[in-house]
């Protein structure tokens, strides 16, 4: 399975308080193998993209995460096509709380490994057969209810998204910041399609023609 990281602006609901990832004992390739183990079975399609909060310069060419990186918010998301349709997953339920416990970002990133073996422990009894628990994890679009408040909350959005994926800021206007968000995350190009779905949305909230 082939993954690669991506720098994550996190825009979810914090979790408060968070639990200590000491309760995981586990090494990062055994994260990995239990990981791949479980999106083989979905299907996922590659490359599985991971987010979490580094830089740009914090990846290597390979897509990895380079050795001395430094991992701020413990927030990770990871998303990717399946058979059952692209989905994601994010979790900032877990820190390091104490020194030798596993790195914020690889115990929220085992949660969802663990996460996506419960959801197939569903079939189980025999009552999905076409995949209804990850419904909820799909795409939602359409539904006429704007995630951002205002048209600035959108603005500011994009901004933030920007600079977590440049390193940097930009003062460019709302229409040519959106045309370089869109560039980057669109789906021919990019598998991340909630960043696509809420950039949409900011685009009809600031009336970007």
């Amino acid at each position: 399975m082939r993954y690669e990281f991506r720098p994550l602006t996190w825009t979810d609901k914090e979790t408060d308080p968070r639990r200590s990832s000491g309760l995981f004992r586990a090494s990062w390739p055994d994260t990995l193998k239990l990981l791949t183990a479980e999106l083989e079975l979905l299907e996922a399609v590659e490359p599985v993209v991971f987010q979490v909060d580094v830089t740009e310069g914090d990846i290597r060419l390979d897509g990895m995460l380079r050795a001395n990186a430094k991992v701020g918010h413990p927030g990770v998301a990871i998303s990717f096509g399946s058979k059952y349709g692209p989905l994601r997953y994010a979790t900032d339920a877990y820190e390091q709380q104490w020194s030798g416990a596993l790195p914020s970002w690889q115990a929220n990133l085992r949660a969802i490994a663990l996460a996506l073996g419960a959801l197939r422990a569903v079939d189980r009894y025999g009552v999905t057969k076409r995949g209804e628990q990850y419904t909820g994890w799909k795409a939602i679009t359409g539904s006429g209810t704007s995630i951002f408040g205002t048209a600035s909350d959108a603005e500011e959005w994009m901004r933030k998204v920007y600079a977590a994926d440049n390193g940097h800021h930009s003062d460019a206007d709302p229409h040519a910041l959106y045309r370089r968000l869109a560039k980057t995350y669109h789906p021919d190009v990019n598998i991340n399609s909630e960043i696509w779905d809420r950039l949409q949305e900011a685009r009809q909230l600031l009336d970007i023609r």
